[in-house]
Parts: C-alpha cells; sequence; structure tokens
C-alpha cells in the first residue's frame, strides 16, 4: 500500500502531470497545424504547383516545429519555477549569440526559401547539381537531399546550392535510334515503326503522340531510323526501357534486322 500511496503521490504532483500535459498538447497541437497547414495550402490547377506547395508546407511544418518546441519549453521551464519572464527578457542577448553561432544554420535557411520563392526545384524534381542527377527527396531547413536513380542520395546544405540543372519543370523529349539493317526495305521498315509507334502510345505516362522523325544517320554497319517521344522527366528512363522492348518484339515479329558487330576470318590457303 505504502508503494501504492509514493507512486500516486508522486504522479499528483504538478511537476509530473503538468509536464505529461504540456507534452501532449504540444503533440496534438503540432499534429492537427500541420494537418491544417497541408489542407490550406496543398492545392494546386498543375502537377508542379502541387509539388512546389507541398515544399512549402515542408518547410513551414520545420518552422511551426521549432515554434511549438520552443514554446512548450517555457511552459516546461514554468513549471519547474524558473523566472521564463527574466529569460524572455535575456532573450534578445541570447539571440544575438545564438545568432553569430548559428551563422550558417540561418543561410541555410534564407537559401532554402529563396529556392523555393524563386522556382529553383522542388521535392519530386529531377535536378543535376555538380555532376549529380536525380531527383529532389526532401528540403529541410538546413539540407537538400537528392537521389539517384540508383539508390545514392546526396546531401546538401542548403547555402551550398548556388546553380542547380532543373530538368523536371519541361517534359522529357527522348529521341531513340533504331539500328536497321542496310538490305532491309525502307517502305517495310517504316510500316513496322508506324506499328511500334501506336503501340508506344499505350504506354503509361505517355502526354503526346510519339512521331518519326526520319532517318537519322547512315553508318558503317546500319541505317538508323529515330523516333520521338515526349513524356514526363521522372520516369523517362523506365519509357525508354518499355519502347526498346516494344521495337525488339515488332522487329522480330516483322523479320526485320537488327545489325550487330560481326567478325570475319579468313584462313590463309596455300597455291
Amino acid at each position: 500500500m505504502k508503494i501504492a500511496e509514493s507512486i500516486l503521490s508522486f504522479l499528483a504532483r504538478k511537476e509530473v502531470y503538468g509536464l505529461a500535459i504540456i507534452i501532449l498538447i504540444s503533440i496534438i497541437i503540432f499534429r492537427l497545424g500541420t494537418k491544417l497547414i497541408e489542407k490550406i495550402i496543398i492545392s494546386g490547377k498543375d502537377v508542379y504547383e502541387r509539388k512546389k506547395r507541398k515544399t512549402i508546407v515542408n518547410l513551414i511544418s520545420n518552422i511551426f516545429k521549432y515554434a511549438v518546441l520552443v514554446i512548450s519549453i517555457f511552459f516546461i521551464l514554468g513549471l519547474y519555477g524558473v523566472d521564463t519572464k527574466a529569460l524572455l527578457a535575456s532573450f534578445g542577448v541570447v539571440g544575438a549569440v545564438l545568432g553569430l553561432a548559428l551563422q550558417d544554420t540561418i543561410k541555410d535557411f534564407i537559401s532554402g526559401i529563396t529556392m523555393i520563392m524563386d522556382n529553383y526545384f522542388v521535392v519530386g524534381d529531377i535536378v543535376t547539381f555538380k555532376e549529380f542527377t536525380g531527383e529532389v527527396i526532401d528540403m529541410g531547413l538546413k539540407t537538400t537531399k537528392i537521389k539517384k536513380y540508383t539508390g545514392e542520395v546526396y546531401v546538401i546544405a542548403n547555402r551550398n546550392i548556388d546553380a542547380v540543372i532543373n530538368i523536371s519543370q519541361k517534359p522529357a523529349n527522348v529521341v531513340i535510334d533504331i539500328p536497321t539493317a542496310y538490305e532491309e526495305k525502307t517502305p517495310k521498315v517504316e510500316k513496322a515503326i508506324t506499328k511500334i509507334l501506336n503501340e508506344i502510345k499505350k504506354i503509361e505516362g505517355i502526354k503526346k503522340e510519339p512521331t518519326y522523325l526520319g532517318i537519322s544517320s547512315l553508318d558503317d554497319s546500319c541505317v538508323k531510323y529515330s523516333i520521338s517521344i515526349i513524356c514526363p522527366q521522372d520516369n523517362q528512363w523506365q519509357i525508354k526501357r518499355e519502347t526498346l522492348k516494344i521495337i525488339k518484339l515488332i522487329y522480330e515479329k516483322e523479320k526485320i534486322k537488327i545489325p550487330y558487330p560481326q567478325i570475319e576470318v579468313h584462313h590463309e590457303q596455300e597455291v
């Protein structure tokens, strides 16, 4: 009984239950606030606008999280008898010191806001930064993360992002050269290419009609026929792989030869 009474007495102290209440309320406020921010901001006329707004939501949510954390800490300190008014009065001096100590963090934050406002890129865009190409998977207050299609993630401090190439704001124009043997008649090949284009149109993500560009080159061992596909940047590689499969299947069906390097060996004969 004495143990139970001791536990109840301990839990009845305002320093204990008050701490639990403050933490619980802070978590509830943060979650409800984040959902409200998402509901208000994430709505746009097109995919790019929605991606941009989602990125803004991520940044605002980070700011909101730190604001809730700071306010909660002040309440907890007040709960334990700390004079928060005096603490607030000295906050200006502390802020100045922290400003000097956290110069890089402040630069990261300002750079992150600038990148969004100036449309550098948003979460979901495909970008190239210092020869590293990948998808922007996260934009935080301090860093931006870019993920390569092979899985590597490049983490960059926002203040160091001075120049990037954004290849997502416009659709990709994928041009594919189809190598074909010289002995194949052009009308037969172009008829097969028409079938290829009709199959490409069925690939998910294709927004515009693929087009036949004509003969692009006469190489040593083959004639190259070119086609053009307009598609979203983020899945152009998948669409290219599916297109190459379609080309091979239709060429096999139409018995059109795709040349490959061959070596002729001549045996010297005595005369």
